[in-house]
């Protein structure tokens, strides 16, 4: 897991807000502030807050921060709640090594990456999960192994395990929100 890591611009951190109940079993507000590990990868702007892991089903009476470190994927049987800022390509692509981006994403970040020299993208990746990929702002082309389309706020993408890069080439962030939800291992392509 990544050591958890301060962006240069504080605005690219994401407030969290924590449910949770009182003594007497009525709701108040667990915590309110910055998400708690908030890793930049490769560039100062690329930030990833993770705000949320949890098995399922959850509990939702368990005490104690879930979050303590970055991983790409959640645990087997798990989820976990992802806001992403991603700047455009054309600011850190050509001085990057994606082998090295993907390490600090944690274990299943290094064994994630996919990318070869005739890959569409150099940050392909598949994962061992099912996501649910909500556009905030600004727009991104999801990259795959034979097409890829555009996509822009307000537009989710539902990626099922498949090898795949999310390329910004806008001059513009795109944030985006995702939920990695744990499922079955499929093959990767060699």
């Amino acid at each position: 897991m990544a050591a958890p890591s301060v962006p240069a611009n504080p605005a690219l951190v994401t407030r969290r807000v924590v449910t949770a109940r009182d003594a007497e079993g009525r709701s108040v507000i667990a915590s309110d502030g910055p998400s708690p590990v908030n890793v930049a990868v490769l560039h100062p702007d690329f930030v990833i807050n993770e705000l949320w892991r949890s098995d399922v089903p959850a509990d939702n009476l368990a005490a104690g921060e879930p979050v303590s470190g970055t991983d790409l994927e959640p645990g087997a049987g798990g989820n976990v709640l992802k806001i992403v800022h991603l700047p455009p390509d054309s600011e850190y692509l050509g001085a990057m090594d994606p082998a090295a981006a993907f390490a600090e994403l944690g274990e299943s970040g290094a064994a994630a990456a996919t990318a070869h020299d005739n890959s569409p993208h150099p940050m392909m990746h598949q994962t061992n999960t099912v996501d649910y990929v909500i556009i905030l702002s600004g727009e991104v082309h999801v990259v795959l192994d034979r097409q890829e389309t555009v996509v822009r706020a307000g537009d989710v993408v539902v990626q099922r395990g498949t090898n795949h890069a999310w390329s910004n080439r806008s001059n513009a962030p795109c944030v985006f929100a995702a939920v990695l939800n744990a499922a079955q291992p499929i093959a990767q392509l060699s």
